[in-house]
């Protein structure tokens, strides 16, 4: 990646039963799937296309937030995941300019990551990740 250039990391798709999605992912496809990590209350299990991944997140616990967003949307994308080139600037940005966060400093995330995520109602509705 072009270290000036934000990129696509992965797409986080809400499942009730990762074992269920994966039949599609990993017998129709051929996609193995990576190891099964947990965070925010999530099981999350990665799944490689190049230098995108899908995560398929499925509840760990009933009052989590994937929980939530399963009971109120259903299964389906959770959240877009962009890799940009300083999450620390990124985030200086959205707030300057009056962006909604749902984290004001970055946080550890999946694989150790640094992550932040920007509230839906300022992003045309979409929950939107960055990590670094």
């Amino acid at each position: 990646m072009d270290n000036k250039v934000p990129s696509i990391a992965h797409v986080g798709v809400a499942v009730k039963d990762i074992k269920a999605a994966l039949h599609f992912y990993r017998d129709v496809l051929g996609v193995m799937p990576g190891d099964s990590e947990s965070a925010d209350g999530a099981e999350i299990v990665p799944l490689h296309f190049g230098d995108v991944d899908i995560e398929l997140l499925s509840p760990a616990t009933e009052d989590s937030p994937i929980a939530r967003f399963l009971d109120k949307r259903g299964p389906g994308i959770h959240h877009i995941c962009i890799r940009v080139p300083d999450i620390d600037e990124a985030l200086k940005r959205c707030l300057d300019y009056g962006y909604r966060l749902v984290d004001e400093l970055p946080r550890k995330g999946a694989g150790g990551r640094r992550i932040a995520f920007i509230h839906p109602q300022s992003t045309a509705g979409i929950l939107l990740e960055l990590t670094d």
